[in-house]
């Protein structure tokens, strides 16, 4: 490394976040970036120790200590070069990624200031875009069509990699834009919606051919393909039966978070259509990154309030000797949306939707205790008979998702992404679709 001791005078700075006054006005990104000078001083606060647990920790393997030394030597087109190795999309990881690598650090053990690793690995491609190091690339055809079916994470991994190794390419997806989770499932406001544009004009003009508004049965896939892989997500958000589901006014998390992210593409709906939080007091079930997104969602659309329910027990702050360094660590988040306004609360299950004149008014929660199950295991939940009511003019069910059943394949048909593992994570998603990809060269491809 340039400077092995770069970390003991330089500490941890963050782009954060542009202002909440500001950014809850508008749809756009709430990241910010550092300047090239500040962001090369935090690639050098890399140590280069001598087992690199980021390595380890990405799903990817990304080598961390090899782009960012080559980031704060300024030469950062060899950066590009090593983590596009790895990664084909470090514009959606950077942006995205709970950063697995940074949890996994050496400094994150010593001193809780990990490298920031996402934050250096989107300016590298940002860079690389900015300053022309990719351009459009041709590959020799190998006489071979592989179908990808489904264009989120896992099915663009499959497409590039496949491409890249000659084969001729096409992407089919049911909706009517390229981009699966990442262009439905994700707020503007953590991924423009540019961002994946860009990234699919680069690959049209590398030779993949996308084909939205065209539902494949997985049991009929279309003729003339020599493989195929299915990227199909999971598309069964997990529900809620209790009494008063059917009253109006409560939505599955994914329902709004694809609406909003299609009105903003340019598309209309009707007042009956629109899933609108402005001036109600919304309530979001579940207490993950969807719920979070849904958090961001409401109080752009001028929610009156937004509360947030778990019915898992407050997670640690801090440390959690449950989950030790490198693991990733079991402990409270607090993302940009929460930041922006909400109530948090733990150790709630719903009972039932109470309603008036058809339209959900409020939800009956119980508190619950989790006790430690005998000899181990998973905890056992306990109602403690303590109601209330809580006042909810919208509720959003951000509980996660079922796993899909594998379905019946062929054997030249190779499964990839959520549709795969069930619900996870874009960079996992990724990896999947990379992994599908060298399946499938193999077995078309066999080495003798």
């Amino acid at each position: 490394m340039g400077n092995p001791k770069a970390f003991l005078t330089i500490p941890r700075q963050e782009a954060g976040y542009r202002p909440i006054h500001e950014r809850i006005t508008d749809f756009s990104e709430v990241e910010q970036t550092l300047n090239t000078s500040d962001r090369k001083l935090q690639a050098s606060r890399c140590m280069d120790c001598g087992v690199p647990f980021c390595h380890w920790a990405c799903p990817l393997g990304n080598r961390p200590p090899e782009f960012q030394d080559a980031m704060y030597k300024g030469k950062w087109e060899e950066a590009f070069q090593i983590l596009s190795r790895t990664n084909d999309f470090p514009e959606f990881t950077g942006r995205i990624c709970p950063a697995l690598c940074e949890k996994s650090c050496v400094l994150q053990l010593s001193i809780h200031a990990p490298v920031t690793i996402r934050e250096d690995e989107a300016a590298i491609i940002e860079a690389a875009f900015r300053e022309g190091y990719i351009k459009p690339k041709h590959y020799p055809r190998n006489g071979k069509k592989v179908a990808v079916i489904g264009s989120g994470p896992a099915g663009l991994a499959a497409a590039n990699q496949l491409n890249k190794k000659g084969y001729e390419v096409t992407v089919f997806e049911k909706l009517e834009y390229i981009g699966g989770l990442l262009r439905f499932g994700i707020p503007n406001f953590k991924l423009g919606k540019n961002i994946i544009d860009r990234r699919i004009r680069l690959m049209e003009a590398e030779g993949v051919t996308f084909k939205p508004n065209t539902e494949i049965d997985v049991q009929k896939l279309p003729e003339g393909f020599d493989a195929y892989c299915v990227c199909t997500g999971t598309p069964q958000a997990r529900d809620l039966a209790i009494p008063g589901r059917d009253l109006k006014g409560i939505h599955f998390a994914m329902e709004m978070l694809a609406q909003q992210n299609r009105v903003l593409a340019g598309q209309t709906f009707t007042k009956e259509e629109r899933i609108d939080a402005r001036g109600k007091h919304v309530l979001v079930i579940g207490g993950g990154d969807t719920g979070s997104d849904c958090i961001g969602t409401s109080n752009r659309q001028g929610a009156a309030s937004v509360t947030q329910i778990e019915i898992m027990p407050k997670p640690p702050v801090g440390d959690n000797p449950a989950t030790p360094w490198p693991q990733w660590p079991v402990v409270l988040k607090t993302s940009s949306s929460h930041e922006e306004g909400c109530t948090r609360r733990w150790s709630l299950s719903s009972t039932k939707f109470i309603g008036k004149n058809g339209h959900v008014c409020g939800v009956e929660v119980e508190e619950v205790e989790w006790v430690p199950a005998e000899g181990g295991g998973r905890p056992v939940m306990k109602p403690t008979g303590k109601k209330e009511v809580i006042k909810a003019d919208l509720v959003l069910l951000a509980m996660g998702f079922l796993k899909p059943e594998a379905p019946q394949l062929p054997p030249n048909a190779f499964l990839a992404g959520d549709a795969a593992t069930g619900a996870s994570l874009v960079v996992k998603c990724i990896a999947g679709g990379r992994k599908a990809a060298e399946s499938i060269d193999r077995f078309l491809s066999p080495k003798n």
